[in-house]
């Protein structure tokens, strides 16, 4: 196999609805992760890593800031054919509608693609955090002489009802498939996974939203204007049809589809040894590299928590949480179990000193915050409490978003000195 065998099409989603307030401002791809990254570097950099170096991202919502990090960050040699192109819903003189699913999405695009020679499309959520080699994928591909191949991985039966779980025969072949199975549907749909995964209960192969198409068929299948979406119409109706090849994939995946995975999907970032590791000599994650100044920390007792670049901290303790680039956090506060995204910009010595501003940006003195997002830019006053839980109602106001017990302070919003939510 080539490496310009293979284009990788990236899916950016929809309105991104359930990792709302989140995606009020920006698309799903462009959402802060682990302090410093975007949504949309896992799948760029696992492409990138496998020396896969034609990329694709589509998406239709809020999709600015998104173009902005993609043109500031992945810049390649002049002599080289490696480009991230970034597709957005567009009218054309055949087509004035939004994208209706993942396959119209790709649909409406392939005129696009079409102008590059490949041989194997790669296609893949912008929402996934994970690492895998492709190169074995596409491998198996070939090798099996399938003409479509899903990613799978083994799940248990809680986590099965939320995904399409299909079954293979003795050659990884797909033979059925179901989408969401209800609790009692599910336990019919146990699979042979490997003895790890059994001791864990993992018996049920989830679909991971990850394929590889042979080009031709890919064409042929779009033709077909009453399909929209991959998961639910593409791959069932392909089973029979064609060969269609199931790779289970053990490795650390976890879908971020709302609030909670989010938020679990960075606190599992401060684990000893995390799943998901960002020390991997070559599994690189990769990023805008921002020209920022290492962080400053005076007095403050850290636990089990990440910090990010340009942080200026005199908290009295952080525990288990991941502070973002630029954040400030003043003294005698503390930070629990929270994801604080950093700010975008510093303000300056001017502004602070002829208290220009009356809510500094990060977290004032004083407070305690616990169980919480806190997005970009946000502005945190003095001696504010702040302690997310399964007490509070899940409710909106201007200022912020409760979801499963988790408080989502909003973009930029400002909480006032003394405010108390607890």
């Amino acid at each position: 196999m080539l490496k310009t065998d293979v284009l990788a099409i990236i899916l950016g989603g929809g309105q991104g609805s359930r990792l709302y307030p989140l995606t009020a401002k920006r698309s799903k791809p462009a959402v802060p992760i682990a302090g410093k990254y975007r949504l949309v570097d896992i799948p760029l950099s696992n492409c990138l890593n496998s020396e896969i170096y034609r990329m694709f991202v589509l998406t239709q919502f809020n999709s600015a800031s998104l173009n902005r990090h993609i043109k500031n960050t992945y810049h390649f040699s002049f002599f080289s054919n490696a480009f991230v192109d970034l597709l957005a819903a567009e009218q054309t003189m055949t087509s004035k509608d939004w994208f209706q699913g993942t396959a119209d999405a790709v649909r409406r695009s392939m005129h696009h693609f079409l102008k590059h020679e490949f041989k194997y499309a790669l296609i893949l959520s912008g929402d996934q955090l994970y690492q895998m080699d492709f190169n074995h994928l596409i491998q198996k591909h070939i090798d099996s002489g399938a003409r479509i191949t899903v990613a799978t991985q083994p799940v248990t039966a809680a986590d099965g009802t939320s995904f399409g779980i299909l079954k293979t025969d003795n050659d990884s072949l797909i033979t059925s498939f179901v989408e969401k199975p209800n609790a009692e549907e599910i336990l019919k749909w146990n699979s042979e996974v490997s003895d790890e995964m059994q001791a864990s209960g993992r018996l049920y192969l989830a679909s991971m939203g990850i394929y590889v198409f042979d080009k031709d068929l890919l064409i042929e299948l779009m033709d077909d204007p009453s399909t929209n979406d991959f998961g639910k119409e593409i791959i069932p109706q392909s089973i029979g049809k064609h060969k269609v090849l199931g790779y289970q994939f053990e490795g650390y995946w976890t879908d971020i589809g709302n609030i909670d995975s989010f938020f679990e999907a960075n606190l599992g970032l401060t684990d000893h040894i995390p799943s998901f590791n960002l020390f991997d000599n070559k599994q690189r994650i990769y990023t805008r590299a921002r020209i920022l100044p290492t962080s400053k920390i005076s007095g403050t007792m850290i636990e089990e928590s990440v910090i990010a670049d340009g942080c200026i901290i005199h908290a009295a303790k952080i525990e288990k949480s991941v502070i973002g680039i630029r954040s400030r956090i003043g003294k005698g506060t503390t930070v629990i179990r929270t994801y604080m995204m950093g700010s975008d910009y510093y303000e300056t010595l001017i502004e602070i000193q002829d208290h220009l501003i009356d809510v500094l940006m990060g977290i004032g003195e004083g407070c305690h915050i616990e169980n919480a997002i806190l997005d970009k830019s946000c502005r945190i006053g003095d001696n504010v409490t702040i302690i997310g839980g399964d007490h509070l109602e899940n409710q909106e106001t201007d200022l912020y978003v409760i979801s499963g017990g988790i408080v989502v302070v909003k973009k930029s919003a400002t909480i006032p000195n003394g405010f108390v939510l607890k």
